[in-house]
């Protein structure tokens, strides 16, 4: 499978209440192919692979088991901590400024995280909704305590909110998008809650 397939897909994930998804369905279906940046595939680990096959996990799992992909760790920061707590992070940013097709409208990918992982306080003038495709982890937003959250479920992100995820025994895969200030030059990585 090819990315217009995965972005015909990717389309129907986003399809919750916030004005968001809507930016994100319109980006995916309007998607200019003619800046497709040329990438280097690399193999999604076997906890990823596992966990999007169980049946719990959204349909668009399997189109993207099917599509070559570069997923390394997300590069959102060069804060030595953020570094860090990225390794057991996957990413791929399929629309945006520095995505596999060229978007100045949205930043739209695929994210995940390995279990018994913390993604620490981070802030950012877009606004972002991460959709939970496969798996399941614990998403904070602002001083709310974590709150778990499975395949189909949502964290809604208003722009400069404060918020952390992590897991436990399981892997998580996520579809996420930024609308509005999609620069990255005001996000701040914070690290791990002390709370």
């Amino acid at each position: 499978m090819g990315l217009k397939d995965l972005f015909i897909a990717l389309a129907d994930v986003f399809d919750g209440p916030e004005a968001i998804e809507g930016h994100a369905k319109q980006a995916l279906l309007s998607a200019d192919y003619g800046t497709r940046h040329a990438f280097e595939p690399t193999e999604l680990t076997q906890p990823f692979r596992i966990m999007m096959g169980k049946s719990n996990s959204h349909a668009v799992c399997e189109v993207i088991t099917k599509t070559p992909l570069p997923w390394l760790p997300p590069q959102t920061s060069r804060n030595p901590l953020y570094v860090a707590h990225s390794l057991p992070k996957v990413h791929v940013e399929l629309l945006g400024p520095d995505g596999l097709i060229k978007s100045n409208s949205v930043r739209l990918g695929l994210y995940g995280m390995l279990p018994n992982f913390e993604y620490g306080i981070r802030t950012h003038p877009a606004e972002e909704v991460f959709v939970m495709l496969a798996g399941s982890a614990y998403w904070r937003r602002g001083s709310a305590p974590y709150k778990a959250l499975d395949p189909g479920e949502r964290s809604y992100h208003p722009s400069m909110m404060p918020h952390a995820n992590k897991t436990a025994e399981a892997p998580f895969l996520s579809a996420y998008v930024w609308h509005g200030d999609i620069s990255t030059l005001n996000y701040k990585y914070e690290g791990i809650p002390a709370d």
